[in-house]
């Protein structure tokens, strides 16, 4: 059988969008809508959780040591939100050039080509079957990085560092888990480096990670209007805000605080100064060219 070389229509180019970023070290000045104290005398811990000065010359090192780690850890996913991102918005780019491709194949001029039997039938079927293909790897894409703010929201939960209960040991443990209900895990509210304390170190990282679960929203409503266009009249794979796209999403979901209890369906993005509510208009399966070149950046 003769191999067919389609006239492509144009296609969608998309540039990487910048996304957020930190370096593995702690901050050097918080964002937070909270000042952080500049003195350890502001402190608002009681003074009966501040450690004594022996257990605080032990703890500082470890919490520390354990603010290291934790910023490091977000600094490495957050390199595999780029590169989920980017592999996301590759197959999203596949998807709209090959979706693009069948919806203008009944006009396409295919000079001598055209006296082949059913070749424009038999294009649309291939073109088809490659946007089943995409449609899976940008699903797949979309997984990965809802788990990535996953690992980033409990990282960002983990600064603290709780002193160990009492053992026969006469050494001094401590650990990222609380044993103690008296423990706050900041040390008493004492800086660890120079003026910062584990609230201040914590407010920054909630602030960071907040960044990438509202991207992750906005690209869940991208994924959800690319993973439902069709040529097909009406659509095969219709799906509508409330679907969830994979098995236990939406328990991924509530992790991030993107899915409402309250009315069961995923939080719909929104600007600060509007109410939380899914538009009344429904996905449209079939979007013009320039339609998606503004979604395709976004991915």
């Amino acid at each position: 059988m003769a191999t067919v070389d389609l006239i492509e229509p144009p296609t969608v180019e998309t540039s990487c969008p910048e996304t957020p970023s930190f370096s593995s070290s702690p901050p050097l000045s918080p964002k937070s809508a909270t000042p952080c104290p500049q003195n350890p005398t502001q402190s608002p811990s009681s003074p009966s959780s501040v450690l004594a000065t022996p257990l605080a010359r032990l703890w500082r090192p470890t919490a520390q040591r354990n603010l290291r780690n934790q910023w490091s850890k977000l600094a490495s996913y957050r390199q595999q939100w780029a590169s989920s991102s980017s592999t996301a918005r590759s197959h999203a780019t596949a998807l709209v050039n090959a979706y693009l491709s069948q919806k203008y194949m009944p006009s396409m001029e295919l000079g001598a080509l055209r006296d082949i039997p059913n070749i424009k039938k038999k294009a649309s079927l291939k073109l088809f079957k490659q946007q089943v293909l995409h449609r899976g790897k940008l699903l797949s894409s979309y997984k990965h990085m809802v788990s990535v703010v996953i690992h980033m929201v409990n990282i960002s939960r983990s600064m603290k560092c709780f002193l160990k209960c009492a053992s026969s040991s006469p050494l001094v443990h401590f650990s990222g888990y609380s044993e103690d209900k008296n423990d706050p895990g900041d040390g008493g509210g004492i800086p660890v480096f120079t003026f910062w304390t584990i609230s201040c170190f914590e407010e920054v990282a909630e602030e960071l990670v907040q960044m990438f679960i509202l991207e992750l929203n906005l690209k869940r409503l991208l994924v959800v209007e690319l993973l439902s266009i069709s040529c097909k009249v009406p659509p095969l794979n219709s799906l509508h805000w409330s679907d969830e796209l994979y098995p236990g999403e939406f328990s991924d979901l509530s992790i991030c605080n993107l899915y409402s209890e309250e009315t069961c369906k995923p939080v719909y993005p929104r600007l600060d100064d509007q109410k939380s509510e899914m538009p009344a208009a429904r996905f449209n399966p079939q979007p013009d060219h320039d339609v998606l070149q503004v979604w395709l950046p976004l991915i």
